[in-house]
């Protein structure tokens, strides 16, 4: 007589109780009664924060899978809050990857019903303060040395292209932005670079 597997839901037992162990017929159970029917709202988020609809189809496979091997450790206790959190995770681990952040993905992601990741109030004083430093420290370069710092780091544009806009040779536009770099990376990290003396 082959011992028959107790089943925990059958019997009372909490899968989602702490310490309770989980089946993987419990996990697959869960993940069909109550993931699967999240997925036209998560087809829907994953469109209007994805920028190419070709990889929506993977992203949502991604987040089932994750989904479903967490729910083989611990039942989740909130099912949509924990499926969003996972998708909105993996879209920003993504977007972080591409360097690409599009504006609808921040609208979307600030307004679900989701706690975020969102810095406090001492890392928001501090980056403003950086910030300030930063300018303070932008105003007080050379203006040729400003003009090379902002073209290349802010507006992007290559050493040629400086070199064309500000007529002078590119190892000049190269000299400005290195010297001006220093004096930045003085102004966020506090130490004064000998280099920068002369």
């Amino acid at each position: 007589m082959t011992e028959r597997t107790p089943d925990l839901a059958s019997e009372g037992a909490d899968p989602r109780r702490a310490g309770a162990a989980v089946t993987t017929a419990q996990a697959h159970a869960w993940f069909v009664r109550e993931v699967l029917p999240l997925e036209a709202m998560l087809t829907r988020y994953l469109k209007k924060n994805w920028h190419n609809a070709s990889e929506i189809e993977d992203f949502r496979q991604d987040i089932y899978e994750r989904a479903l091997e967490a729910a083989e450790q611990a039942i989740p206790e909130r099912t949509r809050a924990f499926v969003f959190s996972t998708a909105r995770n993996l879209l920003i681990d993504r977007l972080r990857k591409e360097s690409v952040v599009p504006i609808e993905a921040v609208a979307e992601l600030e307004s679900l019903d989701i706690a975020a990741d969102e810095p406090g109030p001492d890392r928001s004083t501090f980056a403003r303060d950086l910030l300030r430093r930063l300018q303070a420290a932008l105003d007080q370069l050379p203006p040729r040395c400003r003009e090379a710092v902002v073209l290349k780091r802010i507006e992007g544009l290559s050493q040629r292209e400086i070199a064309g806009r500000m007529g002078i040779s590119e190892q000049a536009v190269a000299n400005h932005v290195a010297r001006g770099m220093c004096v930045l990376a003085d102004v966020v990290y506090g130490e004064p670079d000998a280099r920068r003396g002369a």
